[in-house]
């Protein structure tokens, strides 16, 4: 059972994402980040965070704990910018915090240059984002985070950040469980995950009596897609459990080398320099660069 929570204290809004959650203290002492229901990416992304985060935990990867956080916005009176205000004014209540780790860094592409990622490991966390369609965990996002950096313990990876994932809710009715989904520009893709051996160990531990157990936890009132909250509990079950039996049809196993990777983005980046209109190249770079040595095929995908 997800614990709950009440926000005590404001810290600071993250304005990493679209959805600006906030870093906050709650009344077990415990900081968490708060995904507010009240964002534009809506509840369904808070049914992926609760779905999927506790689908890695109970397969036994490294998620961060997840709380129901009430929250009151007279707790963040002092937030200086009213778009943030709005967005806390139309949360009031229930939202889903996640345990803060702090002094995570992010595993971003330089990190994994030197960041040592088991090819089992990697095949376990590729294999859950192919069953819950997470196509958000590339080499220009990860959303993966590298913790503990400090002390005597190991930094290990933590998968963060699900909203983007189940995205057959968005289209009940168009979504075939055995749809197989483009992998190769996953960020764990060059560490050589071994997916057959993830499938088969992982596979049969996601039955319908687990899967049931981790849907329960979904708040009623997120639950509007059906007449029921049951029935969309059920339609959940229902789909993720035929596509674990489907696994054959989308278990991902091409994925490029780091060199394949980047002689793709210089492909890209070419492309996109030839196609960009002429008054759009001399457009100066704010950052150091001449805009016509920049790589913006990142900001093109």
């Amino acid at each position: 059972m997800l614990r709950e929570v009440t926000a005590t204290r404001y810290i600071a809004p993250l304005r990493s994402g679209g959805s600006v959650p906030a870093v906050v203290e709650a009344d077990d002492l415990g900081t968490y980040v708060v995904k507010f229901t009240g964002s534009a990416q809506g509840r369904k992304a808070l049914v992926a965070e609760v779905i999927v985060g506790e689908l890695a935990r109970a397969l036994g990867l490294r998620f961060p704990e997840l709380v129901f956080v009430e929250f009151d916005p007279a707790v963040a009176d002092e937030e200086p910018h009213q778009e943030v205000r709005d967005l806390h004014g139309a949360s009031a209540g229930r939202n889903l915090g996640m345990d803060f780790l702090p002094g995570a860094r992010d595993f971003t592409p330089e990190a994994a240059k030197t960041f040592p990622v088991d090819p089992l490991e990697a095949g376990r966390i590729v294999w859950l984002d192919a069953l819950t369609v997470n196509v958000d965990r590339t080499v220009h996002s990860s959303n993966l985070m590298i913790w503990p950096t400090f002390g005597t313990v190991p930094p290990r990876l933590w998968l963060i950040d699900h909203g983007a994932a189940l995205v057959f809710h968005h289209r009940w009715d168009a979504s075939d469980p055995a749809k197989s989904y483009d992998f190769r520009h996953h960020a764990l893709g060059h560490y050589g995950p071994d997916v057959r051996a993830a499938d088969a160990e992982l596979a049969p531990k996601v039955t319908e009596e687990l899967l049931r157990g981790i849907v329960a936890e979904v708040p009623d009132a997120w639950l509007t897609d059906f007449a029921t909250p049951d029935e969309a509990r059920e339609a959940y079950v229902t789909y993720l459990h035929a596509r674990v039996r489907a696994s054959a049809e989308w278990l991902p196993t091409d994925f490029p080398s780091r060199e394949e990777l980047a002689a793709e983005q210089a492909r890209r980046a070419a492309r996109t320099e030839r196609e960009r209109p002429d008054w759009l190249k001399r457009v100066p770079d704010l950052h150091g660069k001449p805009a016509a040595e920049q790589d913006w095929s990142v900001h093109l995908t």
